[in-house]
């Protein structure tokens, strides 16, 4: 294989990982730097995993560099939210109507490790650990990184910088302070934060609530979720406001009060989470916030990818998804702009920056919808319906949810703008009794897809008035 160039990747975690292996599969010569110690020799912090949702879009990068087969081997199907109320009832709600559209529960580290590994067998690869990004000379594609073994100072350098090194970035750091271009930035924190809680396997090794759905305890302002592992247990987080809350991280202080709260809110979880007050105080409050910046190349030497250039909060479980998507469509103006770094990188974010910017905005609004709509009784109709639509004509409907999951083939900006007149149209028409029931299915889908025409019709007037 002839090495057509040298490429800097600093960041080593979902994003860079596939990165470089797609990008040696393309003949450049990698090195990988990443902060962390290498994930496959330590043990891994408690507490900031956050289970990760695996569905068409991440599929579809991990498949354009040959190891979706073999991270299939690490997920568990879910094929919809499970909903606890506070009385201990449940109920499934499908997450399409189409039997093969589901979703998967997959570990981060495990995912990590597997592309690891195989960017790592390579010829053309080289990985560092243990080396965090001090600066980045954005004109001449020269990054500084501080050893934490050696304590000393260090160079590396490239044709080209991709800086894949996630919220924290070093990289887009270095931009920001850059004075030579305009660069804009904003971060938008959430008022809750999230915590981390473990249900344990059964005693005999299997799972001690139903396996293949995402649990939700919706209420309100709270929310608890759950998603499998492989060797039994869930990984439950709590998503919590941090003040002006009678139960809030803030004043959660004690072990009576944890307790109090979640016998309170969650009682059918508190059975199965033995070590539940242990964890909370053991493991940490982390935030949750959204990313946006731009520009995201610089001088036709660096790019942002992943969450360095577009952090989003955890809600449609695309934040990864979204990632891997990026390699598949850097990999795609690659091809057409081959040799041309610069041309290469503005394509790229001519292509990509509307699309990361509304599953941003997708992320914020699911996260309202599943703490407090999806217990909602009309929410719960909206969706009978939508999965009846999709049971019955798969071609010719497709919620906002699946458009987004399950259509890697439109962008998320498509998917955003046809979901939410979806959403609206149908919420509209139950809510004024115009879906009664002596309407055929049929029937109620022509009226939806009337009415969803109308609302697109009058939202593009709204904006080319506006």
């Amino acid at each position: 294989m002839k090495e057509k160039g040298n490429i800097l990747i600093i960041g080593a975690g979902l994003c860079g990982s596939l990165l470089a292996l797609r990008m040696a599969q393309r003949g450049y010569k990698v090195q990988l730097v990443e902060k962390r110690p290498d994930l496959r020799k330590t043990e891994q912090d408690a507490g900031r995993s956050i289970n990760l949702a695996l569905s068409d879009r991440g599929l579809k990068g991990l498949r354009l560099a040959g190891v979706e087969d073999k991270a299939k081997e690490l997920c568990i199907p879910m094929n919809g939210r499970m909903i606890h109320d506070k009385e201990g009832n449940t109920f499934l709600s499908k997450y399409s109507g189409r039997e093969d559209e589901y979703i998967n529960s997959i570990s981060r580290p495990g995912l990590n490790m597997l592309l690891l590994d195989e960017a790592e067998k390579m010829p053309n690869v080289s990985l560092a650990f243990n080396k965090g990004c001090l600066n980045v000379d954005l004109e001449n594609a020269e990054a500084t990184f501080y050893d934490y073994e050696t304590m000393e100072e260090l160079t590396y350098s490239g044709d080209i910088i991709l800086g894949t090194d996630g919220a924290g970035s070093a990289v887009r750091k270095s931009m920001f302070d850059h004075r030579k271009f305009l660069f804009s930035f904003s971060q938008d924190w959430l008022t809750h934060g999230y915590k981390e809680i473990t249900i344990p396997a059964a005693e005999e090794g299997g799972y001690r609530t139903y396996k293949n759905a995402l649990h939700i305890w919706p209420r309100g302002e709270d929310m608890l979720i759950a998603l499998p592992n492989l060797d039994g247990s869930f990984t439950v987080t709590l998503f919590l406001p941090y003040e002006d809350s009678d139960y809030g991280f803030d004043n959660l202080t004690t072990p009576e009060k944890v307790t109090e709260y979640f016998n309170k809110e969650y009682p059918d979880a508190v059975a199965l989470m033995p070590n539940l007050v242990e964890e909370f105080f053991d493991n940490p409050t982390g935030p949750l916030g959204t990313i946006k910046c731009s520009p995201w190349n610089s001088y036709g030497k660096t790019l942002l990818l992943g969450d360095a250039a577009h952090a989003i909060v955890p809600f449609y479980g695309q934040g990864m998804n979204a990632s891997f998507e990026d390699v598949v469509v850097f990999d795609e103006v690659l091809e057409q702009h081959e040799g041309d770094w610069h041309a290469t990188f503005k394509a790229y974010e001519k292509a990509r920056k509307k699309d990361t910017d509304a599953i941003a905005d997708l992320a914020v609004d699911n996260f309202h919808e599943m703490k407090e709509h999806t217990a909602s009784p009309l929410f719960q109709e909206k969706r009978k319906l939508e999965v009846a639509f999709e049971n019955e004509f798969p071609n010719d409907y497709y919620s906002k949810y699946s458009l987004v999951t399950f259509n890697e083939d439109i962008t998320y900006h498509e998917a955003m703008t046809q979901g939410r007149a979806q959403d609206k149209a149908i919420l509209n028409l139950l809510n004024d009794g115009k879906l009664p029931d002596d309407l055929s299915l049929r029937e109620k889908l022509e009226l939806v897809k009337k009415e969803t025409q109308h609302i697109l019709h009058d939202d593009e007037v709204a904006h080319n008035l506006s």
